[in-house]
Parts: structure tokens; C-alpha cells; sequence
């Protein structure tokens, strides 16, 4: 194994390319390695409580506990063809008096998936803090433009007025449920414990026979000091199905993001031309066209959340498909999508935050769109001012549709928008509403209902979370 990449052989992107060191150090060759030693130190400690083993020996281990050499064991490995029995042999080998009591009563399992379970925490944890970050910035910007109109779109056609701090907020909204599902996951993180080969601890128990401490209480003292809680019932591995959960609310998050990046995406096209994404001043937007600022990081994130995504079904086939008390269906699989969705959504999360925080809000396009569309969206307040008045709806929603079909005509031609007087001269219209009425209703600058109460209402939330 090469210590250092040098681009000569294949490496995944995700390892150089995308994510924070904080992310890949955590689903690292070496922590995974220092993970593990920490299990085999929390497990010689408790038995040595039991009097198995010798405190000298404990402390030992905890002398060379961070001196992993990934090249010694993949020496060995490549000789005995078992990845933990290589790592056991090494750590052993540095450690002349301790070495022969490593992994003593335990299965590879007991191992690695008690280090999972850490290490799964971690990277949940540091989630957490991207997630949160995030929700601080959009609330910022959701705050600053609470009132500010804009043209809503329905089918991506113009619709009704909402306000842009309004549609940050349901993305806010969104990504506070996925803070509560994450923060599920995480409290009910659990290691496989200490269970043995099939999960009945038996080879514990017969260890541990005649000291007076039980197998239970021998994993309580290890899951203690791993700080992680343990499952009450498992086979030679823990159920699959938390793998599961923690892919699921991966990928939530990034469904959420990945919906809030295609709408910039669109309102960043210049027909529209609403947002922006930061653009540096070096930076080239097209290698053939000078003039070309692409909406590169809002793209990135829909392209890496297809990962996240992906991954979940490869989760449910593997807690679907562990075979009785184990099989290698997930094991080379889970090395691969666990690692690489914490990644591909950590790039996700700092990439949203960079382009929330640089975003660009461009009111002359605000207005531009409020002009073109806005008299159009205000026949709804018309035929709201109509219903009261007593006009029948239905007939009334009729007259307005097809003057609006007229208009909506000419201003595809570029011709002048008619609609307003048209609007002021139907007589069907003028019997219940005068023209300066009309004319009032027809300004949808201010027809906003509650969204900016609603807006408020999201970033409570948001505050308080």
C-alpha cells in the first residue's frame, strides 16, 4: 500500500478531490486501525478487572496504541489473507509481553463493528456541525428578505407573488427534519458489543467463569469506555438496519439540498436571473465561451447527492441479505458506500454553505420579473375582491382566464401586457369593482398573505433548535 497517492494508479475522487481532511481522516486507514486498538484495550482492561489478564500487560498496549504500520500489516496480510488477524499480529509484534492476550474471547466482529459504531458517531457528529452551520446561513438570508416579493413559480411558469425569504425557509424547514432524524440516529448509535462468534458471548462466559464478573458486565465495562452503548441482542455482527438509518438520513439531507441546488440552479438562468452563485475573479466558466458563468457548485452538489442517494440500496439489500447469523454480503460493499456518502455529503454540505453565504440576490431582476408577471398574478386578488362583492366566482374566473390567455399572447410577441386595462374595461368586471378598485388589486407587490409571518415562524425553529 502506497503511503503517499501520486495520481500513478486509479484512487476514488472522493479520497482527493471532494470532502474535509476532518471527514476522510475519520473513515482514514489509521484511525480505523487506532479505532480498533482502542476495542482491544477497553476489552484487556476489563478482563484484567476480572483478573485474565495482567495491568502491565493493559498498559502496554496503551504504550504502542498509536503506532499502527498499515505496511507490516499488509505484509501479513497478503501472506494469511485475514485483514484483522494481520492488524492483531502487528499490534502484537510491538507489544512482547501483551501480544498474546489481543482479541482474547472475541470474534473479528467484536472489533470492527464496536469501532464502526464509533466511528460512525464521529462522522455524525461532525455532520451535524456542516447541517448546522448551514441552517444558520440560510436563516441569515431568510431573514434579511422576509419581505422581499418575487414572482412564485408553478410547472417553472410564472404563478403567484411569495417572498424569497419565504421559499428559504421551506428549505430551512426541511433540513431542521433532517436535523431531528440525524440527531435520532446519532443518540441511538450502538457497537455489536461483546458477544462472540454468533452473539451468545459463550466464549465470554466461559472465560470469564469462576472470577464473578459476568460476560454482561465485562461489555458494559468496555462499551463504557468506548462511550458507546451496545446492543441488547445481536448475531456476529450488529443488525444491518442501523446501517440502514444512517444512509437513510445521509440521504435526506441530500435530497433536500439537492432540490434547493436545481431551484438555483433555474433561478440563476438568465431568463429569470434572480440568484447567483459566487464567482471569482479568476474563475472560467467555459473553456469556448468567454462570457459563460455556470452554476458549477449548485451542479456538484445535484451530482453528488445522486451518490448519497445510490447508496441507500445498497444498505437495504445488505440488512435485507445477511444470511442467519452472518454473511460477507456487506462486507466489502460497506467499506466502500458508508465512507464515500459521509464524504460526497460533506463536500455537499461545505459547498451549500459557501454558495448560501456568496449567494447574489438581484432586485432589478426581482422587479424585471414583477413587471412582466406580476399583473398576471394578481388576478387571483381580483377574483378574491370580486367574491366578496357577491359576483359569481365561476363566471368571474372565466372572464379573467380569457383575458389573461389575450395578454399572455401578446406579451409572448413582445407586444405591451393589455391585461390591466382590459381588466378596467370589462363591463361584467365594472359592475361590481369601480376602476380605481381594479387598479388597486391589481398591484400584487404586497400579495404575500402570511409568508412573512410563516418565514418568522421557520426561523423560531431555526433559533431554538
Amino acid at each position: 500500500m502506497a503511503e503517499v497517492f501520486d495520481h500513478t494508479i486509479y484512487e476514488s475522487p472522493l479520497s482527493w478531490r471532494y470532502g474535509s481532511e476532518e471527514m476522510k481522516e475519520i473513515f482514514s486507514e489509521v484511525h480505523k486501525r487506532k479505532l480498533l486498538r482502542r476495542v482491544w484495550i477497553a476489552l484487556a482492561r476489563a478482563e484484567a478487572k476480572a483478573g485474565i489478564v495482567r495491568m502491565d500487560q493493559v498498559e502496554e498496549l496503551e504504550e504502542h496504541k498509536d503506532e499502527v504500520d498499515i505496511a507490516k500489516a499488509s505484509e501479513i496480510e497478503s501472506l494469511i489473507h485475514h485483514d484483522l488477524m494481520a492488524e492483531i499480529k502487528t499490534y502484537a509484534s510491538q507489544c512482547p509481553k501483551a501480544g498474546g492476550i489481543i482479541h482474547m474471547g472475541a470474534t473479528s466482529m467484536d472489533a470492527l463493528d464496536n469501532a464502526d459504531a464509533v466511528r460512525f458517531s464521529e462522522a455524525l457528529d461532525l455532520t451535524l456541525s456542516r447541517l448546522d452551520d448551514l441552517i444558520s446561513a440560510l436563516s441569515e438570508k431568510a431573514e434579511e428578505h422576509k419581505a422581499t416579493a418575487t414572482m412564485a413559480f408553478t410547472h417553472i411558469q410564472p404563478a403567484e407573488v411569495t417572498t424569497i425569504g419565504y421559499r428559504l425557509s421551506q428549505t430551512i424547514q426541511d433540513l431542521l427534519d433532517d436535523r431531528e432524524q440525524l440527531l435520532f440516529v446519532r443518540r441511538n448509535i450502538r457497537g455489536k458489543g461483546m458477544k462472540g462468534a454468533v452473539g451468545t458471548a459463550a466464549s465470554y462466559s466461559e472465560l470469564l467463569e469462576g472470577t464473578g464478573i459476568s460476560a454482561m458486565e465485562m461489555e458494559e465495562m468496555v462499551m463504557e469506555e468506548l462511550g458507546i452503548k451496545a446492543y441488547d441482542a445481536a448475531t456476529q455482527i450488529y443488525s444491518r438496519k442501523q446501517d440502514l438509518r444512517i444512509i437513510e438520513v445521509l440521504s435526506s439531507i441530500s435530497c433536500t439540498l439537492h432540490k434547493f441546488s436545481l431551484d438555483f440552479r433555474i433561478l440563476q438562468s438568465p431568463p429569470i436571473g434572480e440568484f447567483s452563485e459566487p464567482f471569482g475573479k479568476m474563475q472560467v466558466g467555459s473553456s469556448a465561451m468567454p462570457f459563460k458563468r455556470n452554476p458549477i457548485n449548485s451542479e456538484k452538489i445535484d451530482s453528488l447527492s445522486r451518490i448519497v442517494e445510490n447508496a441507500y440500496q445498497s444498505a437495504w439489500n445488505n440488512a435485507a441479505n445477511t444470511v442467519l447469523e452472518r454473511s460477507l454480503d456487506d462486507s466489502a460493499n460497506r467499506r466502500i458506500f458508508i465512507p464515500e456518502s459521509f464524504i460526497a455529503l460533506d463536500e455537499i454540505l461545505l459547498t451549500e454553505l459557501k454558495v448560501v453565504k456568496g449567494m447574489n440576490i438581484h432586485s432589478s431582476a426581482t422587479r424585471r420579473l414583477m413587471d412582466s408577471y406580476g399583473v398576471f398574478a394578481s388576478t387571483e386578488r381580483v377574483l378574491m375582491e370580486l367574491g366578496k362583492r357577491g359576483a359569481d366566482r365561476q363566471e368571474m374566473h372565466e372572464i379573467i382566464r380569457e383575458e389573461s390567455l389575450k395578454a399572455w399572447a401578446l406579451v409572448q410577441e413582445g407586444k405591451e401586457n393589455p391585461l390591466k386595462r382590459n381588466l378596467m374595461e370589462n363591463e361584467a368586471i365594472l359592475k361590481y369593482l369601480e376602476k380605481e378598485e381594479i387598479e388597486k388589486a391589481r398591484d400584487a407587490s404586497d400579495y404575500i398573505g402570511d409568508a412573512e409571518k410563516r418565514t418568522m415562524m421557520v426561523l423560531e425553529r431555526a433559533k431554538n433548535r
